[in-house]
């Protein structure tokens, strides 16, 4: 059996916790030589110190695994295909051990890379004479921040969860009883902050609007009680959790009020999907049902895409959930929603990979598809997606139709219903996809679109293949 030492993981959560190796060391009834000795990679982890961490800490067993390295290693990774930033190609060997060994580093020179590309989009958008503009607000991406904002934290953000769990406690949010579950939100909206519940028809497009001043909140009569009950959640969040929100605000650096404000409704729905579909109750829901998703809608009441959203968020340190993927995509190929807790990571030069199965689903919606696939890094994932519809309308009303993609590594399929009748044994079938056409290394692929941005591109003008580049 190979030895494993961790002495880089282990210095990092002892540094998470602010803890001394001395400190360290008494937690874990070790002497301080001892833990000095695996932090410097002297003497390997045993699997007796190994329980002690994982008891004391509420850290999984992977979290000293290189699997648990692969989101990391796909970031850098994106960092040095950046010809403008590193145009010497970089062995993977030599990436993969500064993710291992200093993945604080490796995390800054992602977070650098992350500003720097923000800034050149948008110095890019203010020396285009074609989109000249007097607001400075236009040359900020909200969108992009917030985005960024989240899969930073791996879409998890602890203590708004838990503030979020002891809510759902207190009006005893139980599974099947989402009527329930809005009629208590309501009423500790009425009787704590002396809120009006309107529900009504008249709205005008609108779904929902609480004004803070006069209590006056209006929930249009098209909303589910699910969706209505999200949105109590939301507004609660700013009225019981609001100092909270604003500390996750001041620890990101956005640059505009539009980005901190979506960022902040972006958080209010984390604390309502955290109210609403309650960690512990979620949890181990979805792991008795196999992470079925359309089962758990019927267990809370609430739609597809605010189930398999939370689904993504289940990486509390003592209670993981599977490390999920997800996305949110329409037809043109545009990713609205991206979290993720896995090695996926989503191209920023370019789109999508066209094999990808979450694009077949809008020829068949509501139907969920299952595929097997494999990327460039050769690392194997389950994918489940389903096309969902929004808030449909009147006839003649256009109605927001996007296609929704859970995904996780091959050795956590066995866990979910999703597996049943697929080889998992065997994954040479597993249908090969990439990050993007531009990133992705692939040859020799019918369905490339652009070519590969980290290769120098040779045309030979009296030759054709099946791949155009």
């Amino acid at each position: 059996m190979s030895k494993t030492y961790v002495g880089s993981r282990l210095r990092q959560l002892r540094r998470e916790r602010d803890l001394s190796q001395a400190s360290l060391a008494a937690t874990l009834g070790l002497s301080a030589s001892y833990v000095n000795q695996i932090e410097h990679d002297v003497r390997p982890l045993t699997v007796p110190v190994l329980l002690r961490i994982t008891e004391a800490f509420g850290v999984d067993a992977t979290f000293f695994s290189r699997d648990d390295d692969s989101r990391l290693l796909a970031e850098i990774q994106d960092v040095i295909q950046d010809k403008e930033l590193c145009p010497s190609p970089v062995e993977m060997q030599e990436l993969s051990e500064l993710v291992y060994n200093h993945p604080t580093v490796a995390r800054t020179l992602v977070d650098i890379h992350r500003r720097y590309r923000n800034v050149r989009d948008k110095l890019s958008l203010a020396t285009d004479t074609r989109r000249a503009t007097d607001n400075p607000q236009a040359l900020s991406m909200p969108h992009d921040e917030v985005r960024d904002f989240f899969y930073a934290r791996q879409n998890y953000l602890d203590a708004l969860d838990l503030h979020a769990e002891s809510l759902a406690q207190e009006i005893d949010v139980a599974p099947f009883q989402i009527s329930e579950t809005e009629h208590a939100l309501a009423q500790r909206l009425r009787d704590k902050h002396g809120v009006d519940i309107i529900v009504t028809p008249q709205m005008d497009g609108t779904l929902h609007r609480f004004d803070r001043e006069s209590g006056a909140f209006r929930l249009a009569s098209r909303l589910s009680e699910g969706q209505r009950a999200f949105r109590m959640a939301a507004e609660l969040s700013f009225l019981e959790a609001e100092p909270l929100i604003d500390e996750l605000i001041s620890q990101e650096p956005f640059t505009s009020d539009a980005s901190r404000n979506l960022a902040r409704r972006g958080i209010a729905s984390y604390f309502a999907a955290a109210t609403v579909l309650p960690y512990s109750t979620i949890h181990a829901e979805a792991e008795q049902s196999g992470y079925d998703v359309e089962y758990l809608c019927q267990v809370f009441g609430v739609g597809y895409e605010t189930v398999a959203s939370r689904l993504s968020t289940l990486q509390r340190p003592n209670k993981r959930g599977i490390p999920f993927t997800f996305v949110r995509v329409d037809r043109a190929g545009n990713m609205s929603k991206r979290q993720s807790a896995t090695g996926v990571h989503f191209s920023n030069s370019g789109g999508t990979c066209p094999l990808w199965n979450i694009y077949e689903t809008f020829g068949r919606p509501g139907v969920i598809s299952r595929q097997l696939a494999q990327m460039p890094d050769g690392r194997n994932y389950l994918w489940i997606s389903r096309a969902v519809q929004h808030h449909q309308g009147r006839y003649g009303e256009t109605n927001k139709l996007f296609a929704v993609g859970l995904g996780c590594e091959a050795r956590h399929a066995d866990r979910t219903v999703y597996a049943a009748g697929l080889d998992l044994e065997n994954l040479s079938t597993a249908t090969p996809i990439g990050a993007g056409c531009r990133t992705c290394p692939r040859v020799n692929c019918a369905q490339r679109a652009f070519p590969p941005i980290h290769e120098a591109l040779t045309i030979d003008a009296h030759r054709s293949a099946v791949a155009p580049y």
